[in-house]
C-alpha cells in the first residue's frame, strides 16, 4: 500500500466566511473525507460549525497580500508533512454593480485585485504543493462571465478573464499532471450581496430615473430562485473528486446561460439580457 492510499486527500479553500459558498464547499469536502484548510481574511468569521469538525483547519489568508498568501502556503506545507495539496479552490470574490458612466474606478480595481490577481497570487504560492499531489486547481467562475448583463460589466469581465485564464492554465499544467477546473456558478444562496447593500447613484447620473430598479438588482432582490448552497457544494465537491476537468456548470440558470450564449443570435441575446434590467427599456422610452 502506498502512502497516498491511506493519507487523506486535502483541499484549501479561500473565502470561507460564514454564509458564503466557501463555507458550504468546505463542509462538503469534509464530508467527502478531505483534510480541509478553510481560510478567510479573518479566521474568526469562519463558522464554528465548520471549524469544530474533524480534519478542518482554519487559517488566515488575504488573497490581496503576498505576505498573507505565502505565510498560509508555508503553514499548509508544514501541516501536510511532505504530502502535496490535492485541491486548491480559489473561491474568494467580491461583486460590484455599476454603469460605465457612474463607475468608481478605484472600487473596480479592487474587485480585479481580489477576483483575478488574487487568484493568480494564491495559485502561484500553492502551485508546487498541487503539482506534488498531481492535484486540481479549481476557480470560482460565474455565469456573469459568460454573458454581458448591463450594469454588471466589471464583475462579469473579471470572471470572463478568470475563465479564459483557467482554460489556458488547464493546457499549461496538463503535462504536470494538474487539472484546472472553472466552476461557472449560477444563482446560489449565499451572503454574496451582503456587502453590496446601500446602492445609490450620483445626482448627475443619467440613470437616476431607474435607480430603484438598479438598486434591487444590485442588492440581489430581483432574479431567479437560488439553488441551496449545500446542494450546490455537494455537486461541486463530487465533480472535483470524480476527476472532472475544464468548465463545469452548477447552480440555477447555469446550464440555460451556457446554451443561450452559445447558440442564440446576438440580437436575441441582447433582447433577453436587456430584459434582466427592465429599467433600460423604461429609460429608452422616456428619452425618445
Amino acid at each position: 500500500m502506498t502512502p497516498s492510499n491511506h493519507f487523506p486527500k486535502s483541499v484549501l479553500i479561500t473565502g470561507c466566511s460564514a454564509g458564503g459558498l466557501g463555507a458550504a464547499l468546505a463542509l462538503a469536502f469534509q464530508k467527502h473525507g478531505y483534510i480541509v484548510f478553510a481560510t478567510a481574511r479573518s479566521p474568526v468569521k469562519i463558522p464554528a460549525t465548520l471549524t469544530d469538525l474533524p480534519n478542518v483547519h482554519a487559517l488566515s489568508l488575504d488573497v490581496t497580500s503576498d505576505e498573507s498568501v505565502y505565510a498560509a502556503a508555508k503553514s499548509v506545507k508544514a501541516a501536510l508533512r511532505g504530502k502535496g495539496l490535492n485541491v486548491l479552490f480559489n473561491n474568494s470574490g467580491i461583486g460590484y454593480s455599476s454603469s460605465l458612466l457612474d463607475l468608481d474606478l478605484e472600487r473596480a480595481k479592487q474587485l480585479y485585485e481580489v477576483n483575478l490577481w488574487g487568484v493568480i497570487r494564491t495559485t502561484q504560492a500553492f502551485a508546487d504543493l498541487v503539482i506534488e499531489a498531481k492535484g486540481a486547481i479549481v476557480n470560482q467562475g460565474s455565469i456573469s462571465g459568460e454573458s454581458y448583463e448591463p450594469f454588471n460589466s466589471i464583475y462579469g469581465s473579471s470572471k470572463t478573464a478568470l475563465s479564459i485564464a483557467g482554460e489556458a492554465w488547464r493546457l499549461e499544467l496538463q503535462p504536470l499532471g494538474v487539472r484546472v477546473i472553472t466552476v461557472q456558478t449560477g444563482v446560489v444562496e449565499s451572503e454574496f450581496f451582503a456587502d453590496l447593500q446601500g446602492f445609490s447613484l450620483p445626482e448627475t447620473s443619467y440613470y437616476r430615473p431607474i435607480e430603484d430598479q438598479l438598486r434591487r438588482r444590485a442588492e440581489g432582490q430581483a432574479g431567479y430562485k437560488a439553488m441551496r448552497a449545500d446542494l450546490y457544494a455537494e455537486q461541486v465537491a463530487r465533480d472535483v473528486a470524480s476527476g472532472k476537468n475544464g468548465k463545469i456548470w452548477r447552480g440555477t440558470m447555469a446550464t440555460p446561460v451556457k446554451y443561450i450564449m452559445w447558440w442564440l443570435p446576438t440580437w436575441l441575446a441582447d433582447y433577453l439580457l436587456t430584459g434582466l434590467s427592465p429599467g433600460l427599456v423604461e429609460l429608452y422610452n422616456n428619452r425618445k
